[in-house]
């Protein structure tokens, strides 16, 4: 399994220059953002990557969809990928306006306020991210999977901190259900 980070969003550019919240909900990609994506196509190409999951949020949702265009996957919504509720960029959208964003993607595992609400506990990061290895162990082959999701979420699997559109190869145990 492959976890990839979203690419570039107007949450990023701007932290990245103030190092200052910029209060975004669930901002989008940035142009840059968009471009960084359609490139990256080729790494999951050679990766042999054949479904794509994604988090609900829009830069998530966005970086997935450019990926499954260029790419003619598939791609399923998973709530359990998503960031860790800590900045405004981690405030997500209901789904009724994803379903209009994103017709053809399913939704409807959703609660209205899918993203906690509040800051989220690193117990509860940790918790959620080990039900993601558990439903990842019982996948057909996961190693076929790429994972769009956040800094957080990859950082609490493995350690590692990546930048946008870093990737990280999971292992998994496929019969404890854990990371390899």
């Amino acid at each position: 399994m492959l976890l990839l980070r979203h690419a570039e969003s107007e949450w990023n550019r701007r932290f990245g220059v103030s190092r200052v919240d910029p209060g975004l909900p669930d901002p989008p990609l940035t142009e840059r953002g968009a471009a960084e994506a359609r490139a990256a196509a080729a790494l999951l190409r050679r990766e042999g990557i054949r479904r794509l999951l994604a988090s609900p949020y829009r830069r998530a949702l966005q970086t997935a969809r450019i990926l499954a265009e260029e790419l003619e996957l598939p791609v399923t919504v998973e709530p359990l990928v998503r960031e860790r509720c800590a900045f405004s960029c981690d405030q997500g959208s209901h789904p009724d306006r994803l379903r209009a964003e994103w017709p053809g993607f399913d939704f409807s595992g959703l609660e209205p306020v899918w993203w906690g609400g509040r800051i989220e506990s690193v117990a509860s990061l940790e918790a959620r991210a080990r039900r993601f290895l558990e439903v990842a162990a019982r996948m057909a082959e996961p190693e076929t999977v790429a994972v769009v999701t956040h800094w957080g979420f990859i950082r609490c699997l493995t350690g590692r901190e990546v930048g946008n559109l870093g990737a990280v190869r999971l292992r998994l145990d496929r019969t404890a259900g854990a990371a390899g």
